[in-house]
Parts: C-alpha cells; structure tokens; sequence
C-alpha cells in the first residue's frame, strides 16, 4: 500500500477490529464481517491486503472460515504465506496440517 494513501473509514474500522485480535487467537474473515455489520468478507480481505499497519494491525490473525490460512498482504501462496504461518505458530496457534485449529485458536468477539 501506499503509505501516503490515508485508510477509507471502512479500512480503519476494520483495522480496529482486527486490533483487538490477542497473540495466539485467530479470527475469520467472516466473523470480522459480522463484528461489523457486513456481507462481504471479502471487503475485510481487500482492506487487510492493503494494510498499513502491520504488525501493529495483526493482520496475519485473520484467515478463512474454514481454518484455511487465507492470504497476506494480496498474495495466496509463497513466501509471504509461508511468513504467516510462522508468526501464528510462534504466536501459539495450533495447525492441523494446513488449517487452524479453530476450537482451540479462534477469538470469542463476545
């Protein structure tokens, strides 16, 4: 992203959202989307890709509905996924092969 561009207000509710993530917790695309009052996961998506504020916005805490890591920073495969996945398991989420363990990783927005 550029860093001149200043975050839409849809982008900056989305980062705080995200914000409130803790270390070791993952949350979905899906439910930020409901946090929020929307329908499109897809736009949190589209506002994490373009993400300012990483690592302070941990976007790296949002993945997939179904446990999926999802995608970083615009990219779906490679060294940048791969990152991700690293600093979720450093953080202390648990992978069952290639997806999260959403019983035990999955932040209460409750």
């Amino acid at each position: 992203m550029d860093k001149e561009r200043k975050p839409t207000v849809f982008e900056s509710r989305v980062y705080e959202a995200v914000s409130q993530i803790p270390s070791g917790k993952i949350s979905t695309y899906r439910d930020i989307a409901r946090v929020l009052s929307i329908a499109s996961p897809r736009a949190v998506g589209q506002a994490l890709r373009r993400n300012p504020f990483a690592p302070q916005v941990p976007c790296h805490r949002v993945v997939c509905a179904d446990g999926k890591i999802g995608g970083f920073f615009g990219e779906s495969a490679g060294a940048l996924i791969e990152a991700k996945k690293r600093m979720l398991r450093e953080e202390g989420v648990i992978f069952h092969e290639d997806r999260v363990d959403l019983q035990r990783c999955l932040h209460s927005w409750h």
